[in-house]
């Protein structure tokens, strides 16, 4: 990250709403009112470039500049970009933090495509930004059966331990950069918005780890400014913001894109918060979250998005309907972590799917148990090995439901809990049988500290296959036991292989699954 880069985010203070696209292709939007400042020169792209949701014929692409500016986009099959088709995008002003995201459309299907992006300036017509230049990969039609490579993990600078130069940066989104992902599943926390970074902690051998820091990053978040500059902090780091130039991205929100363990309706004790009221905490952090990140316009975090005949990817959303963390015991249909509606479409939609594989991803892992305090649970299970009880009941709904219509290929990816497991889940060991056996894949933290492994509830007959766990909680990403998970799925034969990786790409743990047989 450039020292301009840097100097832009403190100046613009990371004022206002969110980053708009009007409706078609082209997008819209009236200019707003000129702001308080007039940066000389040429407009400057200040966090890079970004591309999220690539379906079969569209993508998003995001960047962000340092004065309101009209934003747009060429896309083309050629790297250098010859006979790119233009796409003007909308303007980029204070009341979306002069953030944008433009929807392409009429893209060819599998293939990889090149992507600038400049903004021209709304005070001299003709005046553009230094482009900025991206790539990206097209899914295959419904039907295709091309091979599908993708990368998964979680949890993003957290715990005190942020950008440290003298420790190689977030070097973990390089590792992932070299696999040549055709996308990348962001499983929630994104960013910490309730962890406070310090310049320097003495790590348990004596050396110094040495964060960069921004005033957004020095307190816990609370207005809509601080919550933008977690988003604009994690992109300081020149791993992060290559990789997300190159690789689409699938992003879900868990809890610290808020604050640890939120639900709504909470109201909080936590001193260093002036704000107590988690719903509006909630509202500028999502608000924080769509301006930044590169997820649908009509802000919908859980949906399904199909990579030709082999893969559906159902991204889940476990917080937006989260009942409060309590005991998880009772037996009450209608609560849960996903809510009827939500509940009710991944049960149609798992149905209605004929990909070979239906990866569920979650933000919360489903066996394991994931205490919110003393006998008060955050997750799906709570310990108890018994029959479903608490938000239990709505996954053995939906996969009894599943079981009963026939889907087959259901596998699980989630992260969380900062560190990588592989659990197989089996009805022959579990305390109901009304399902049919699948795997969870667990990995992360990305850059964050290493806690684990916690205890697996015997509710669905999970058995912990691998576990790669830190010695210690909060284990700092200078002594490794960071983790992403990489899947291939071959378009021929339907085989699903996982490897589960360290932060420098090496295997630690392999297993390939065989097409499922109806």
């Amino acid at each position: 990250m450039t020292e301009l880069d840097r100097r832009t985010v403190l100046r613009a203070g990371l004022v206002a709403g969110a980053g708009v696209v009007g409706g078609g292709l082209l997008g819209a939007g009236a200019a707003p009112a000129a702001p308080a400042w007039r940066p000389s020169g040429r407009p400057v792209l200040t966090h890079g470039v970004q591309s999220g949701d690539a379906t079969a014929d569209s993508a998003l692409v995001w960047t962000r500049a340092d004065r309101p500016g009209r934003m747009l986009v060429e896309v083309s099959r050629r790297p250098d970009l010859r006979g790119a088709r233009r796409v003007t995008g909308p303007v980029l002003d204070p009341d979306g933090d002069f953030t944008g995201t433009v929807r392409l459309r009429g893209l060819p299907a599998g293939e990889r495509l090149h992507y600038r992006v400049t903004v021209e300036s709304l005070d001299r017509h003709g005046l553009t930004s230094e482009p900025l230049t991206g790539a990206l990969t097209t899914a295959p039609r419904e039907h295709d059966r091309q091979d599908v490579r993708f990368v998964w993990t979680g949890d993003i600078a957290g715990q005190g331990w942020g950008i440290a130069p003298d420790f190689g940066g977030m070097s973990i989104f390089r590792a992932m950069r070299a696999t040549r992902p055709d996308f990348y599943l962001c499983s929630g926390d994104n960013v910490y918005a309730d962890g406070p970074l310090t310049e320097t902690v003495t790590l348990p051998d004596g050396r110094i780890w040495r964060n960069l820091v921004t005033p957004e990053k020095s307190k816990v978040a609370e207005t809509l400014a601080e919550y933008r500059g977690q988003y604009a902090y994690n992109l300081l780091d020149e791993h992060l913001r290559r990789f997300v130039a190159e690789v689409p991205q699938v992003n879900q929100w868990d809890d610290h894109e808020v604050l640890n363990n939120w639900y709504p309706g909470e109201i909080l004790t936590d001193e260093r918060y002036t704000e107590r009221r988690v719903d509006v905490l909630a509202a500028r952090a999502r608000q924080a979250y769509r301006e930044w990140v590169p997820t649908p316009l009509d802000g919908r975090v859980y949906r399904r998005l199909s990579y030709g005949s082999r893969l559906d990817v159902f991204v889940l959303d476990m917080r937006t309907w989260k009942d409060p963390n309590d005991g998880n015991t009772y037996a009450d249909p209608s609560r849960g972590l996903l809510g009827r509606t939500q509940r009710e479409w991944l049960v149609r939609e798992l149905t209605r799917s004929r990909a070979t594989w239906k990866v569920i991803a979650a933000d919360l892992p489903l066996g394991l148990v994931v205490p919110d305090g003393p006998g008060t649970q955050e997750g799906v299970a709570q310990g108890d090995p018994g029959a479903p009880a608490g938000r239990e009941l709505e996954f053995a709904e939906v996969l009894r439901t599943a079981h009963r219509a026939g889907v087959t290929g259901i596998v699980f990816l989630t992260a969380d809990v900062h560190y990588s497991a592989a659990h197989h889940y089996d009805p022959a060991r579990a305390a109901v049988g009304d399902f049919t056996p699948f795997w969870e894949f667990v990995s992360g933290p990305a850059h964050a500290g290493a806690f684990g492994p916690n205890a697996l509830d015997g509710t669905f007959g999970p058995e912990a296959v691998f576990v790669h766990a830190p010695p210690r909680a909060n284990t700092s990403p200078a002594e490794g036991f960071q983790h992403f998970g990489e899947v291939s799925i071959d378009g021929r034969s339907g085989a699903f292989t996982v490897h589960l990786r360290d932060r420098d790409g090496r295997s630690l743990w392999a297993r390939t699954l065989p097409a499922p047989t109806r």
